[in-house]
């Protein structure tokens, strides 16, 4: 079984940084596609950042120069430093890997993890 475990997310204040973390664990042959969903209140599941199976990282227009998604492919782990956070930012962050396993290729999600930002 595979899972994905999220850490990092709490309250910050505008303009200030959060850095999430991912980490697979598992019987885990490959990972794929690895990256960050969020979701705030009310609105649909968006794409923040993923590595691709290419090697290429995409960011959502909005965290573009702000946000870093870097991938520790040793430790199946995958990081998000989020820099000058703003008020629009905040929402649960989901972790997202398509994952090689026993049996074959899923798509596996982590619990989610909260990210606030207030004054």
């Amino acid at each position: 079984q595979v899972q994905l475990v999220e850490s990092g997310g709490g309250l910050v204040q505008p303009g200030g940084s959060l850095r999430l973390s991912c980490a697979a664990s598992g019987t885990i042959f490959s990972i794929n596609d690895m990256g960050w969903y969020r979701q705030a209140p009310g609105k649909q599941r968006e794409l923040v950042a993923t590595f691709t199976s290419g090697g290429n990282t995409n960011y959502v227009d909005s965290v573009k120069g702000r946000f870093t998604n870097f991938r520790d492919n040793a430790k199946n782990t995958v990081h998000l430093q989020m820099n000058s956070l703003k008020p629009e930012d905040p929402a649960v962050y989901y972790c997202n890997a398509n994952v090689r396993s026993w049996n074959g290729v899923r798509n596996y999600w982590g619990q989610g993890t909260q990210v606030t930002v207030s004054s």
